[in-house]
Parts: C-alpha cells; sequence; structure tokens
C-alpha cells in the first residue's frame, strides 16, 4: 500500500471541503487524490492491491450520528448512507414490510463485513474484474481510459451481459442496489451547494465512451441517504452463485410485486450479477401489470428481461440462468402471505 494522508471529518461541511480537492473532470476514481473512507470494506481492499492511489483519506465515520438513522414514518422509509449493512438488514421493520432489502443486504458479505460496510459504500462498490483488480493487466478502460478492455476476449465467465460495450463489459457487483433500482429509490446526495437528489436509477453510467466514469456524483459529493416510497412486503431477493457461502452473484433478481385478489396491480423487475449497472427490467414488468401470474407468465417475463443480452464467449450460460432466476424469484414472490 502507497503512503496516504489520513483526515477525519467532524462534520458535513468539514467532509465536504477535504473531498473538494478531489480530482475534477474526467479523472477515473482510481486516479482522484482524495477518497472518502467509511467502512473501507472496498477502498482499503484496493488499495492493497494499488488499484486506487489516493493520497488523502478523509474518515467520514463522525458523520454517523446523522447519516445512519432507519427510519419508516408511514408509507415511507429513509435510510441513512452510514447505516451498517448489519443493522439494516437486522432491522424488524425492514424485515417485514422490505424483505428484498433485508435479504439482498444479507446475501452480500459475510457478517463481519456487513458489520463494517454502510449502504452508501456498498452501492459504489466497484467491479470484481479480474483485469480492473491486478494491475499488471495494462489494457482496462476503467483503471486506465483508452487503454482498451482485456476481458473481451479474455476469460469473461462472470462478465456482463446487458449494457455492455465496446469498451467495457464488467460486471456491477453489488446485491443491496438491485433491491433500491426495483423500488424507485430516491438517493440523496450531499455536498457544498447542499442536498440534491435523483432517482438512484439516473446513480451509475453505462460504460458506453468513458467507463472509468461510473456514477453521475460530482467531485466533492457524499451519498448522504436513500428514500423509498411505499411498502413492498411482498417482495424477495434470490441470487445464483457459484458457491453457497458468501459469493458475487452470477445472477441475482430483486422482485417486488403488489398482488390483490390473484391480480399483480405493480410488479417491479430488476437484475443483478448480469449487467454493467444496477438493471431495471421495465419490459419486464409491464407484462404482469394486471394479470394474474402462472408459470407460462413468468417466463415470458424472464424471456423479456433478457431480450437485449449479449454474451460473450464465456458467460452465455448466464442467460438462460438469469431468466431461470427471474422466473422463481416472480413465483416466490407472487406466492408470499403478507
Amino acid at each position: 500500500m502507497r503512503p496516504f494522508v489520513y483526515q477525519r471529518a467532524t462534520d458535513p461541511a468539514l467532509a465536504m471541503q477535504a473531498l473538494a480537492a478531489a480530482a475534477a473532470g474526467n479523472n477515473p476514481p482510481t486516479q482522484a487524490t482524495v477518497q472518502p473512507l467509511a467502512g473501507g470494506t472496498t477502498l482499503i481492499d484496493l488499495m492493497k492491491l494499488d488499484v486506487m492511489r489516493p493520497n488523502t483519506v478523509v474518515d467520514i465515520n463522525p458523520l454517523a450520528s446523522a447519516w445512519s438513522t432507519i427510519n419508516l414514518e408511514g408509507e415511507n422509509l429513509h435510510l441513512g448512507a452510514l447505516a451498517r449493512m448489519s443493522d439494516v438488514a437486522a432491522n424488524p421493520e425492514i424485515q417485514q414490510n422490505y424483505p428484498v432489502i433485508a435479504d439482498s443486504l444479507k446475501l452480500a458479505a459475510s457478517q463481519q463485513l456487513r458489520n463494517m460496510a454502510t449502504l452508501g459504500g456498498n452501492v459504489l462498490q466497484r467491479t470484481r474484474c479480474t483485469y480492473f483488480r491486478d494491475v499488471t493487466y495494462g489494457n482496462c478502460n476503467k483503471r486506465n481510459p483508452a487503454s482498451g478492455c482485456a476481458a473481451l476476449d479474455g476469460v469473461n465467465r462472470t462478465h456482463a451481459v446487458l449494457g455492455t460495450s465496446e469498451h467495457c463489459i464488467a460486471t456491477y457487483p453489488g446485491d443491496f442496489a438491485q433491491a433500491l433500482i426495483a423500488l424507485d429509490a430516491i438517493v440523496e446526495i450531499t455536498g457544498r451547494s447542499g442536498v440534491r437528489s435523483i432517482p438512484f436509477a439516473q446513480l451509475h453510467k453505462l460504460p458506453e465512451n468513458s467507463p472509468h466514469i461510473e456514477t453521475t456524483l460530482a467531485a466533492g459529493e457524499l451519498i448522504s441517504g436513500f428514500r423509498i416510497l411505499g411498502r413492498w412486503p411482498r417482495s424477495v431477493y434470490l441470487k445464483a452463485r457459484d458457491r453457497q457461502s458468501y459469493e458475487f452473484a452470477l445472477s441475482s433478481a430483486a422482485i417486488a410485486v403488489d398482488v390483490q385478489n390473484g391480480v399483480v396491480r405493480d410488479g417491479r423487475v430488476a437484475l443483478g450479477g448480469v449487467a454493467t449497472i444496477p438493471w431495471r427490467a421495465h419490459e419486464a414488468e409491464a407484462l404482469i401489470k394486471g394479470q394474474k401470474l402462472d408459470d407460462a407468465l413468468a417466463q415470458r417475463v424472464a424471456e423479456t428481461a433478457f431480450a437485449g443480452a449479449n454474451s460473450r464467449k464465456d458467460n452465455a450460460f448466464k442467460i438462460e440462468l438469469g431468466k431461470r432466476v427471474v422466473a422463481h424469484a416472480l413465483k416466490q414472490a407472487a406466492a408470499m402471505e403478507i
């Protein structure tokens, strides 16, 4: 690990001031001179690998008193960005009203990591692509802009089949983000000019031309919270992986349905482990609204969700796997008793 300066921000203003010194413009996150530190489960890992090389690390954990709330008022949920994954997953109100959130957090990592990791840091975690994480590979557009993508013709079994481009096929690795995008979450972002809110679906950027620019966050901004309107007690997160113990998804699905008298009034379908960003399958969702869900409809929804998939030499299996995960999760959610 390279030497760095450690700073501790005791209030949001100091944090914003320190982080505003980060490299602006088109510099990739790996070259940013300043990085925030919360749980550190991604940042420290990548610093050890020499993938991320900040000169200054700003500890934002003192902000947790204001930014770690778990608050359900009426039909609206607010989650602080510095809430620990384990605390949110274990919260009885989350388990009852948002099981898709609880499940996505429980399945994301070991208990030790969930005790450290924060919600805000989790949605910003970097890809697990080997060519990104191993600095001996020079051609990685996320790490070295305009250098190429070694995964295109390399070993790409775990790579994405949705949202890919000729510049990058790295899979977005998170689980919690799929629940957020399925539930139309709002992201609260704090910067030097104040607080702004955007749909969670607008946080991550497709790797169309600049894979190294992964989010719409400006230099010096931090995620401070998440808001979800409405309760979704009939929701599930299903994850397929290489091993039963904690592992990143080969395919996953975050499903939420509102069923009345056997008819789906509203349904949400989000996909994980198969796309370059958190992925919402809007066209697939449209098929189930106003319908009674059966095996045939679940299969049609799954087929539609992967209609635009584009596989490489090693990851074609993900398409069929993903369809089965979606169909199974749909039926599981619809059958839930609430």
